[in-house]
């Protein structure tokens, strides 16, 4: 095998490779890339969506508690104190 045989074959590996690498650049840039963002948007709008959903119930839930906190309040015959969350009671009247 001469020198010019060497040369050829590692020109033409050259060749090989860069054309491999073009081939797969441009199918990263143009397929594979878009979908993969695509991909990662919607898993991040998901989370998001999932996280407003709980925030919300939370809110909901705590909600319903002062409302329940309030009404028996009332019902017991306290006032409701709307700034601390705290049920003020009645004193009872003696009688003397």
């Amino acid at each position: 095998m001469s020198i010019g045989d060497i040369l050829k074959i590692g020109v033409g590996a050259i060749c090989g490779a860069l054309l491999t690498f073009a081939i797969y650049g441009t199918l990263n840039a143009l397929l594979w890339l878009p979908a993969a963002e695509k991909h990662g948007r919607e898993l991040e709008s998901a989370d998001l969506t999932a996280a407003t959903n709980k925030a919300i119930g939370e809110l909901s839930n705590a909600a319903d508690q002062a409302r329940v906190r309030r009404r028996l309040c009332s019902e017991r015959g306290g006032m409701y104190h709307y700034d601390t969350g705290e049920c003020v009671e009645a004193k009872p009247v003696g009688n003397d």
